[in-house]
């Protein structure tokens, strides 16, 4: 039988807070790429193994894309951006892990990493031109835009939210929709598919949250 895809099951409790399977993924996702980048970047060296030189490679790659999308220096935007990046990427391939569902899955992680991008965009563009020069942009070009303007801030950061569901969600639906009726090799070409799509829908989150900023951070906004 196949979950839904917005349920959850409570695996304990926290005092009076239920503590979600997807939570708990979340959690142990979370510590594994902590304890690894602790590991990975303990012993940096001037002459790079190979573990060094592909974190160099993906580091560079995020500083080009954000450089290029935003047009500034990437140095205060790539902690955030890179780490966003290779946490949807490493949690869309949790499906990958049998009995592993990747959180992204679920609509409460999705909406979460939504509402973290709307939060630093306007931390971001706050932090670029000052509290009130921002705010006055969401009234340009006339004060009649200011309701509009305000609208999409919330619509944009819900469209992420459900791109983000939609394309993960239907490939772990459609994995286990196969696996449940053919058997256990089936579904290998699934994943490798979902294996690209999570890789791509990660880069698309992650770029699209570069837009975002790079809208908040410049000089005028674009209606």
């Amino acid at each position: 039988m196949i979950r839904s895809p917005l349920s959850t099951t409570v695996i304990f409790h926290l005092g009076p807070v239920p503590i979600s399977d997807t939570v708990a993924t979340t959690w142990g996702l979370m510590a594994a790429l902590t304890v690894g980048a602790a590991l990975a970047t303990r012993n940096l060296k001037t002459r790079p193994g190979r573990l060094q030189a592909a974190l160099e490679l993906l580091v560079t790659g995020v500083q080009g894309q954000v450089r290029e999308t935003l047009r500034a220096d990437p140095g205060p935007y790539i902690a955030f951006l890179g780490g966003l990046f290779v946490f949807v990427a490493s949690a869309n391939l949790l499906s990958l892990i049998p009995g592993l569902e990747p959180p992204t899955a679920h609509i409460e992680t999705d909406a979460a990493l939504a509402a973290i991008v709307f939060c630093a965009t306007h931390w971001f563009g706050v932090r670029a031109k000052g509290l009130g020069p921002y705010l006055a942009d969401f009234a340009r070009p006339t004060w009649l835009m200011l309701p509009l303007n305000l609208i999409s801030e919330f619509t944009r950061a819900f469209s992420l939210m459900v791109r983000l569901f939609g394309n993960i969600m239907s490939g772990v639906f459609i994995i286990g929709v196969v696996l449940s009726l053919v058997g256990l090799f089936a579904p290998v070409p699934f994943m490798a598919l979902e294996l690209l799509t999570g890789l791509i829908q990660a880069y698309i989150f992650t770029v699209l949250a570069m837009v975002f900023i790079g809208g908040a951070v410049s000089s005028s906004r674009s209606a």
